[in-house]
């Protein structure tokens, strides 16, 4: 499940694919996709190879419809060995909502933008930071893996330019509070290579390791897979991505569709970088959801 962090130059030999589809790749679509065809799709999408597989959000039913019937989904899901499905939670009540679901891994969120962080969750950053304090401490005690997501990294459409101090900022507080891994995020896809390289560097300069940090980049502009490449160049080996591209965030105008995470095995292919993930099944697990929305 860990990406091989060895290189050849300063690229990782293998990377790490990070399925957001059932989550972020639905919490922003018109259409309700039933839990059924969730379920399945979440099946097909470890059948299919990928090793972390995000399955739903446990947030209140009137914030995200679309994600209402998580505890379900977690529920019926059958389990492939050696697949992690993390739940994203926002707080203490949503944490317990997974336990009582079965879930054994969870996400917490927050941004580098203060603009965001109000729209999105209500609540300033380090009021954030304090909710998300109990529960990965909780989380840890279960003995879960607990990952963090830090929004808005490159830009906000509500404050403009993120400067990439208040990435480091967010990022190192998360990683003291207990996650294993942070997702650094292109919310509204307005990141070009310098900006990762720019963004990485800072990370990297402040101590924190490749293998503690993943890209989640989208594709408004057509520029993430040149993203990709560019952290690749850094030794970035874990890259978020949704099946068919499907998602964005109700918070984020003018931020659709993540990576396609068939596009992006097709470029790690053509860089003869392994990944362990059969895109064609991939494109088929995404081919579920085409009756239910839009477009």
């Amino acid at each position: 499940m860990t990406a091989t962090l060895e290189r050849d130059g300063s690229r990782p030999r293998s990377v790490t694919i990070v399925e957001v589809g059932p989550r972020d790749g639905l919490q922003n679509e018109s259409g309700i996709v039933p839990a059924d065809v969730k379920v399945a799709f979440v099946e097909a999408l470890a059948d299919a190879g990928l090793p972390v597989v995000e399955v739903s959000s446990f947030v209140r039913p009137d914030v995200i419809p679309q994600l209402a019937d998580a505890d379900e989904v977690v529920r019926k899901g059958r389990r492939r060995p050696g697949v992690r499905y993390p739940v994203l939670v926002p707080n203490l009540r949503g944490l317990e909502g997974a336990v009582a679901a079965g879930a054994d891994a969870v996400a917490v969120f927050t941004a580098a933008s203060e603009g965001f962080a109000r729209a999105n969750i209500g609540m300033t950053i380090q009021a954030s930071l304090d909710a998300f304090a109990p529960v990965l401490t909780r989380a840890a005690d279960l003995g879960w893996w607990r990952r963090g997501y830090v929004s808005t990294a490159f830009g906000c459409p509500y404050d403009g330019p993120v400067d990439e101090a208040r990435v480091v900022e967010v990022t190192t507080a998360l990683l003291d509070l207990g996650c294993d891994e942070i997702s650094v995020g292109d919310t509204i896809g307005v990141a070009e290579p310098a900006d990762v390289r720019r963004v990485v560097e800072a990370l990297l300069t402040a101590g924190i390791a490749t293998g503690r940090l993943a890209l989640h980049l989208h594709d408004t502009r057509g520029r993430a897979l040149d993203n990709v490449a560019q952290g690749l160049d850094l030794g970035i080996a874990t890259y978020d991505a949704s099946a068919g591209g499907t998602g964005g965030c109700p918070f984020a105008p003018g931020a659709p569709g993540n990576l396609a995470t068939e596009s992006l095995c097709v470029r790690l292919d053509q860089l003869g970088i392994e990944h362990g993930v059969d895109s064609s099944k991939v494109r088929r697990a995404a081919e579920m959801l085409r009756p239910y929305l839009a477009g």
